[in-house]
């Protein structure tokens, strides 16, 4: 069965740092591009990062862009988004999706994770 599990959200205060892990089981991350997303309560779902499966090139948000940094490391089949300098406005449930070799230009992917929720604190 083809599953990602987020985890790794938590409380944290204003300029902390939290990092999620996204696993997948049931099918190999290698070739596939991974995206983490992120919707806050009353607010549009957001794409954050996401990394390609053709050459690991990575693309970020504006909102995140020097504070967050995804990466994956296959032996384990886990795809990290470590976020550091936290703000509140950072507060969201987060996902991650994947789908072969390249990042989506439309937010669309085949597998998607439950989630796992980050608030920060003032």
């Amino acid at each position: 069965q083809v599953q990602l599990v987020e985890s790794g959200g938590g409380l944290v205060e204003s300029g902390g740092s939290l990092r999620l892990s996204c696993a997948a089981s049931g099918f190999t991350l290698d070739y596939y591009a991974i995206a983490w997303f992120r919707q806050a309560p009353g607010k549009e779902r957001e794409e954050v990062s996401c990394i390609s499966g053709s050459d690991d090139s990575t693309v970020y948000a504006d909102s995140v862009k020097g504070r967050f940094t995804i990466s994956r490391d296959n032996a384990k089949n886990v795809v990290y988004l470590q976020m550091n300098s936290l703000k509140p406005e950072d507060t969201a449930f987060y996902y991650c999706a994947a789908q072969p070799y390249y990042c989506s230009a439309y937010g669309t992917y085949d597998y998607w994770g439950q989630g796992t929720r980050v608030t920060v604190d003032w």
